[in-house]
């Protein structure tokens, strides 16, 4: 439904928000979600099943239908249709979020399985907020998914002849009525969920007048709210939907498909069942709140006579905890600079998913893992972050990276020397290959990977200890240097030239293992840690509705250092950084000569797959 549809629902129905808004409130958090802590890797995580068990336990179980599955399978079987056609109706009025990610893959992903065909439709009967620019970003959006419309690209501005014409039918056929009364009025009249409304004074106009008064409103004659077409049902309805609903009103606006040949514009509830029927999409799936507007779907494509009228089915939205995904407060974060757009990546649109470094592939095992019902739920942000990890653990390449560089001098290396290393790219995946990196007597490694004065079981670099440097030698750190105010610059040690590869012929072990980069060869980078943009102790809002952010959402890194292989990375390219986690080069700042990375997820997790 139109913001704008809303605005006028609410003003003539009001109660009947109410009666939706409860139907979309979730019934508290997935208890599926377990919250013990894990120190979980990717290298090794301690999860009962992976994807490709998940994958393959699926393909050798029997198949299990959802609710729209067996409806869709009672259709055919009865020849109800020979086809599954169905449709994506966004309306473009903003970005789309993570829930609409499960509406577009629901829908493509029926008409795929069913060999049916998929629509992506605009929902464009309200002109007051619709930009190209978020049609471009919409159209993006459901590409990137890989839901293929291939060239069915619609608009409900395209349909606007027949909705007129549909209109002087319900007209003609006493189904509809020219009505005069302010929205105040139509208040007053509209009764109340115990009590039945009151007739419209015009409700008996004849044909004749509503045709002509009709027409005057299509000619412009009348200014905004000054008139509305009405359909004539039942203002004792139980359902306030039902109530002689609105179907057109007056609004002289300028449309950003048609321009200015139009000054009234249809409501939503009237124009949707008409775009599925002359689109021939075989069923209207979309979400729950819509579960009391069926009645009117249904009356509008049984009084416009469509020979093949189209099913409507309602499914659970899907709700993230603690996250932002309302417009008005994203737009709010976006004038108050607190985000650099709607693609930030600590948003949950698609455009900010996409643009953190989440795949397509991680988004739809998500939406698989929450399925489909008709019970309100909702799931952990933990789950979201445990998709990724599940689809890029086994993809991309582990490379070194130090973001709080210090640096290390091996002083019995070879002076001017350098030495190329060859290192598996994922230990786990060898189709990756491998690669060399340089190694020399100069390298950076992370801060707290060296402690002058250790704590027990501390088992990295300290005086006197010594420690691997991943996939290169043994090395014993000697002694430090401080600046004046006691900070450590630089980390001395003395390396085993017979250790090379990571183990030492004498067969002595260490328990530390640290990575680095090679300080003359290192890539310099910029690395944005990003964590939830909301106070997750304190939940999204505050008593008085404003949000509860969480200071410390992004962090930026602007001395970090990559090893070379890197070099040349482009946007959304994305790699493992060895003991730190996912990261993707960002799409929006990123330079070829100047790297700007996104930490996509980190390696621990606080989600275990729930067994079966």
């Amino acid at each position: 439904m139109s913001e704008n549809d809303k605005s006028i629902t609410e003003s003539v129905f009001g109660e009947t928000s109410e009666v939706t808004a409860k139907k979309e409130t979730p019934e508290g958090a997935a208890e599926t979600a377990v919250k013990k802590e894990t120190a979980e890797t990717t290298a090794k995580q301690e999860i009962p099943q992976t994807l490709t068990e998940i994958t393959a336990a699926e393909e050798n179980k029997t198949i299990s239908r959802n609710f729209i599955e067996q409806i869709i399978d009672k259709d055919l079987a009865e020849g109800v249709c020979d086809s599954v056609n169905t449709r994506f109706p966004p309306e473009p009025n903003g970005y789309l979020h993570i829930g609409h990610a499960k509406s577009i893959l629901l829908n493509s992903g029926l008409a795929k399985q069913y060999g049916g065909k998929f629509n992506l439709r605009f929902d464009d009967t309200n002109p007051t907020k619709e930009k190209s620019e978020f049609v471009e970003s919409i159209k993006a959006d459901v590409q990137w998914l890989g839901a293929d419309f291939e060239d069915r690209l619609f608009f409900a501005s395209d349909y606007f002849e027949q909705m007129y014409e549909g209109a002087l039918k319900l007209i003609r056929k006493g189904k509809a009525y020219v009505s005069d009364l302010t929205a105040e009025q139509m208040r007053e009249y509209r009764g109340t969920l115990t009590e039945p409304g009151k007739d419209d004074p015009n409700r008996d106009r004849s044909v004749e007048e509503n045709l002509r008064l009709f027409e005057e409103m299509k000619e412009g004659r009348y200014a905004d709210g000054e008139k509305t077409l009405r359909a004539r049902i039942d203002m004792s309805s139980p359902n306030i939907n039902m109530r002689d609903p609105i179907l057109y009103r007056v609004a002289h606006l300028s449309h950003q498909n048609t321009g200015d040949k139009w000054c009234i514009y249809p409501m939503y509830d009237y124009a949707h069942p008409i775009e599925d029927a002359i689109e021939g999409i075989t069923h209207s799936i979309c979400t729950l709140e819509f579960e009391d507007h069926r009645p009117l779907y249904n009356w509008v494509v049984e009084e416009l006579e469509y020979p093949h009228p189209p099913k409507q089915i309602e499914f659970a939205k899907m709700y993230l905890t603690n996250v932002v995904t309302g417009k008005r407060y994203i737009k709010k974060l976006v004038e108050d600079g607190i985000v650099d757009g709607w693609d930030d990546p600590r948003l949950v649109s698609i455009a900010a998913l996409r643009r953190r470094g989440f795949t397509p592939e991680s988004l739809r095992l998500f939406v698989d893992l929450c399925g489909v019902s008709k019970a309100n739920s909702s799931a952990e942000y933990s789950m979201l972050e445990y998709c990724i990890r599940e689809d890029l653990k086994m993809k991309r390449s582990r490379v070194m990276a130090v973001l709080d560089p210090v640096k290390l001098v091996i002083d019995n290396y070879p002076e001017g020397q350098t030495e190329q290393l060859e290192i598996v790219n994922n230990p786990e995946n060898e189709s990756l290959g491998r690669r060399t990196v340089p190694f020399s007597g100069e390298l950076y490694i992370d801060r707290e990977d060296f402690m002058e004065e250790p704590p027990k079981k501390y088992f990295r670099l300290f005086p006197g200890n010594e420690v691997r440097l991943m996939s290169a030698y043994f090395v014993k750190c000697v002694s430090c240097e401080k600046d004046e105010n006691g900070k450590v610059t630089v980390v001395h040690c003395t390396y085993d030239p017979a250790s090379k590869g990571g183990n030492s012929p004498d067969g002595r072990k260490v328990k530390g293992t640290i990575h680095w980069v090679s300080a003359a060869d290192a890539v310099k980078a910029e690395v944005r840690l990003y964590e939830n943009i909301i106070d997750e102790e304190k939940g999204v809002y505050n008593d008085d509705g404003s949000l509860n952010l969480n200071p410390d959402s992004l962090k930026v890194l602007k001395e970090c250092y990559v090893e070379p292989s890197v070099r040349g990375a482009g946007a959304y390219d994305s790699f493992q950084f060895v003991r730190q986690g996912f990261f993707c080069v960002d799409c929006k700042d990123s330079r070829p000569d100047a790297l700007v990375f996104n930490r996509i997820v980190s390696l621990k997790s606080s989600y275990v797959l729930p067994k079966k």
